[in-house]
């Protein structure tokens, strides 16, 4: 019976030239798995414009046809970050030929999907997709819930994040929409999402917005509820949030009781002391409901530790692989500069369990659009 490090192998490189590190990476991964047909492949933004270049190297180097990945502010793998130098990482491995298809990209919500797409996701029922998107794209959200309303899958994944080129690989190079692989019901995954905040007040009703405008909270001026949620200290200088206090916007749970607790995490991009109005970045309408939060280096390591053992757990066994998404906003930034978050989820998935991932400009759960989040995907 094959191990998990027999049928996913992965390789990693940095602080070199592209065909370096191609050779130092393949030189890691060794010999390729038979039957090995699908690849991920990450970049930092240093090598945004020799992503497709590595990738038809990784493709003629390992004989794996298909490839999939993007461009990060940094990359991932292992228990290993990767920020501000060329890296590389990629993993390989075995699926069953039938058990994904990639998706090429989707630009605009409604835009058709190839047939061979949907006469595949007829028979093969696919339940979960793992894309990337790119964040110059206004209708990322709408798109995701077009490709699942044709194929019925639910999305994860990240946004590109880079100062160059916004590229993607989905076989060939690609920008501009979403795009990934799609997996069929017989191929086991499981997914999380753990937050990097924590609230700082009570949940609130918008009762007066434009556009992005909160203009009255609870019948209330939105800046007063603000202050008072963020407290008397943090609202002598306000200056003093930016990049600390945010907006979130709570999910409903659903039918199942699922995301109940769950928020969707906004920036708070404007205030306006005179009329008391508090600006974020998301359209918000009458009736919506609204909370703030602050990051949280502590609750953010009890949330990934929350969410690492509720994803293990309903895994059951050791996964054969791994994919991780997290903001770029977390990492050293968050959890501290000695790779302390990608140490954490390596040892709860088992240390040897392939594992690789890239710093996203936003992250992708259930078809959703997070900021400062993590996203844990393990392919069983």
């Amino acid at each position: 019976m094959e191990t998990a490090t027999q049928t996913f192998r992965v390789g990693h490189a940095a602080d070199a030239d592209w065909e370096t590190l191609v050779r130092t990476v393949v030189v890691q991964i060794g010999d390729v798995p038979t039957g090995a047909n699908l690849g991920f492949v990450y970049v930092t933004d240093t090598l945004d414009g020799d992503l497709p270049l590595i990738a038809d190297k990784l493709r003629d180097a390992t004989g794996v046809e298909h490839w999939v990945g993007t461009v990060g502010f940094g990359v991932m793998v292992g228990g290993r970050e990767y920020f501000e130098t060329p890296a590389l990482v990629a993993m390989l491995g075995v699926l069953p030929d039938d058990a994904f298809r990639i998706l090429p990209t989707v630009e605009r919500p409604g835009d058709e999907l190839p047939d061979n797409i949907m006469n595949w996701a007829g028979r093969a029922n696919p339940m979960l997709g793992v894309v990337h998107a790119d964040p110059r794209n206004a209708y990322i959200g709408d798109i995701l819930n077009s490709i699942t309303d044709d194929t019925n899958a639910l999305l994860v994944g990240g946004l590109t994040a880079s100062r160059g080129k916004q590229a993607q690989i989905a076989d060939g190079l690609t920008e501009g929409g979403v795009s990934g692989v799609l997996f069929g019901d017989d191929l086991a995954v499981v997914t999380g999402l753990s937050q990097a905040c924590s609230p700082v007040g009570a949940i609130h009703k918008v009762t007066k917005a434009r556009e992005n405008i909160l203009m009255e909270l609870d019948g209330r001026p939105a800046l007063d509820v603000f202050r008072e949620d963020i407290g008397e200290v943090l609202s002598r200088n306000l200056e003093r949030i930016a990049g600390f206090i945010h907006a979130a916007l709570p999910i409903a749970a659903d039918e199942n009781g699922d995301d109940a607790g769950d928020y969707l995490v906004r920036n708070v991009v404007g205030i306006d002391p005179d009329s008391k109005l508090v600006a974020i970045g998301e359209r918000i309408a009458e009736g919506d409901r609204v909370m703030f939060v602050r990051r949280d280096g502590a609750a953010a390591k009890e949330d990934l530790d929350r969410m690492l053992a509720d994803v293990t757990g309903r895994a059951g066994r050791t996964a054969k692989a791994a994919l991780y998404y997290s903001c770029v906003a977390r990492g050293p930034n968050l959890f501290g500069p000695d790779s302390e978050e990608l140490k954490a989820v390596q040892a709860a998935i088992g240390d040897d369990v392939p594992l690789v991932g890239f710093f996203a400009n936003g992250e992708i759960s259930k078809n959703r659009l997070y900021g400062y989040t993590g996203v844990l995907t393990l392919i069983l």
